[in-house]
């Protein structure tokens, strides 16, 4: 009886049979294709909409150029010569070749592997018709071949510059991932059954749920990467108990409720990145590092940034130095009583609290004995892939663009990030909800992902010239208060973590950038990326940090020598903050400190204004 089951069982899932493939109900695959086109059409008028109103300009042509522009010179290196291109072409032919004869003797041989296959860990071609169909199979390696032929034109054109090689790499890989067999339903053999399976029900939900995107995105597609409808701030997310008890036009102070009875004497003061939200930092109680912090005995203080409009658009970095940094310590001293504190700098969040260092160092202000920067760049060299963006030509064409509103949309940053893993960001997304009509998993992170934020003119372009394009800060040129500031004068302990395989802060970007300071820095690696790398709370157990050697010559030979320590960096980071000063003091339970009223609970108000 049980073998009899299983062999019914394997033919329930004989997914490689042609009978997948054929329509089983005419009727109601027209019906749901005329649902499908109806859709399509609300979809096109939400697109055309906002452009026929004027509230939306398509901006498509500036990119689009400069693509085009790196790519003419990849091309000019191969058609030089003759010879090279026939080379080039020579090979990829071949590898097609290679691949039709292989596939040929696969008919016989079911055992024979395929001629290429794709690298660990891609997921995409996990549909077992993917290599037993001879047609999806063939699709599949044609496209592996075709991706990586082009990525090495790049590599292997010796006439390009570095940056140059880079973008047109980056802008390969963005194509490659684009035009993946996976990305189509005529393609997919998964999205190909399903659609017979379902009579075509999965394009309806899918292209009524774009005609929604592109409504919410106002004429762009913002793609849903979670059921947003899931989270509410101070309800299930951000609820660590606090209050706000310090507001200008530009920050909000939030001063979090202890949980023990005595106290870490120098209060904690977290400085955000503005590019995304703090909440990250407090997703919810089991990953929640405020809370966390909070339950270690520190007296936590978070910047609360706003999400910035026109009125914003001078605020340059000595603004968010002065009415953000310096407001913050003025809110605590007066909270607690302290005149020094701990900070926590994250991402840019990080490089702006290292800035003031350098300026308090150079104005013998003292106020910030010790300073931890989470995946945080200093020295901008190796920047990663979000220096495509950066070069003369685009920051011209982003300054026009910027000057104009007085702020970057939010939605542009968020493209950007998204970019920069679309594999894993974009295109898994526009297969699950478009094609297979499927709504998205309720999930905390990508729901702070999508909630994204606006960027003042000034600041940000400060931010990419100074930092990103010129690399001044770790160089002593960048200006502060009218003179330059030099990081080589922050004599404070610092402890800098990355994450190993962080893609905007790359962990040799921040051990590089860890020789410009001119104190001890403790520099730590963790496992994962930009946010797993960070939001690791010890009882999950995971990853592992690397720790111990002095910051100095090579990135590698640094990893090859440092102690490996499984689960969570953050008790770590606690014995290094106890052994700076480890002295305690009874609860501050009054927030705000008698001298402060609060204004509002955490997590504020500032934090509720959406993009």
């Amino acid at each position: 009886m049980a073998e009899k089951k299983e062999a019914n069982a394997g033919k329930a899932v004989d997914r490689t049979s042609i009978d997948a493939y054929v329509i089983k109900d005419p009727e109601a695959f027209a019906r749901n294709l005329a649902q499908v086109i109806e859709a399509a059409g609300h979809a096109a008028s939400a697109w055309i909409g906002p452009r026929e109103s004027g509230e939306h300009t398509d901006s498509v042509a500036e990119p689009m150029t400069d693509v085009v522009k790196t790519f003419s010179k990849v091309s000019e290196y191969w058609l030089s010569e003759p010879q090279r291109a026939i080379e080039a072409q020579t090979r990829l032919f071949s590898a097609y070749m290679d691949i039709w004869s292989n596939s040929i003797r696969r008919l016989g041989d079911t055992d024979l592997a395929e001629a290429v296959e794709p690298d660990r860990g891609d997921r995409r071609f996990s549909d077992v018709d993917w290599k037993e169909n001879a047609f999806f199979s063939f699709l599949k390696q044609t496209y592996l071949v075709t991706s990586k032929w082009a990525a090495d034109l790049v590599e292997n054109a010796e006439t390009l510059d570095e940056h140059t090689r880079h973008k047109a790499s980056f802008y390969v890989k963005q194509l490659s991932n684009a035009v993946s067999p996976t990305n189509f339903m005529i393609s997919n053999p998964e999205i190909f059954k399903e659609t017979i399976a379902s009579n075509g029900a999965n394009l309806v939900a899918g292209m009524k749920m774009l005609a929604e995107d592109i409504e919410a995105g106002h004429g762009d597609l913002k793609v849903r990467q979670a059921d947003y409808s899931k989270f509410k701030l101070g309800e299930n997310i951000a609820v660590t108990p606090g209050k706000v008890i310090a507001r200008n036009e530009l920050v909000e102070i939030i001063q979090y409720a202890p949980e023990t009875e005595d106290v870490l004497k120098r209060p904690l003061l977290i400085c955000p990145p503005w590019i995304n939200k703090f909440y990250i930092l407090d997703l919810n109680p089991d990953k929640s590092f405020v809370r966390w912090a909070v339950e270690q005995g520190h007296t936590v203080f978070v910047i609360s940034w706003v999400n910035p409009d026109e009125r914003h658009a001078k605020l340059d970095w000595n603004d968010y130095i002065d009415q953000g940094i310096s407001f913050a310590l003025d809110a605590v001293e007066k909270a607690t009583g302290e005149k020094q504190v701990n900070a926590i700098g994250y991402c840019v969040g990080g490089t702006l609290l290292s800035a003031a260092l350098a300026l308090f160092a150079r104005e013998g202000n003292d106020r910030i004995a010790s300073a931890t920067l989470f995946t945080t760049q200093v020295d901008f060299v190796n920047a990663g892939d979000l220096k495509v963006f950066v070069d003369d030509d685009q920051l011209e064409t982003l300054e026009k663009q910027i000057r104009q509103q007085g702020y970057l949309d939010g939605s542009k940053m968020a493209t950007a990030f998204n970019l920069l893993r679309s594999g894993d960001l974009i295109w898994p997304y526009v297969v699950n909800n478009y094609m297979k009509g499927k709504e998205p998993m309720p999930f905390d992170l990508l729901y702070w992902n999508a909630d994204s934020t606006r960027m003042p003119a000034a600041n940000h372009l400060f931010y990419l010239r100074n930092c990103y394009h010129e690399n001044k800060l770790a160089h002593a040129k960048m200006e502060l208060k009218g003179a330059p500031v030099s990081l080589a004068d922050v004599k404070i302990p610092i402890y800098n973590l990355a994450a190993k395989e962080d893609h905007i802060a790359p962990a040799i970007s921040v051990f590089e950038g860890s020789k410009c300071f001119g104190g001890k820095v403790t520099y730590v690696m963790g496992g994962s990326g930009h946010i797993a790398g960070v939001i690791n709370p010890p009882a999950k157990k995971k990853y592992q940090f690397w720790s111990g050697p002095k910051v100095a010559g090579e990135f590698n030979k640094w990893v090859e020598k440092a102690k490996v320590t499984e689960g969570s960096w953050w008790p770590h980071w606690q014995a290094w903050i106890e052994k700076l000063d480890g002295s305690r003091v009874p609860a501050r339970k009054k927030l705000g400190g008698g001298k402060l009223k609060p204004l509002d609970d955490a997590p504020g108000t500032f934090v509720r204004e959406r993009v």
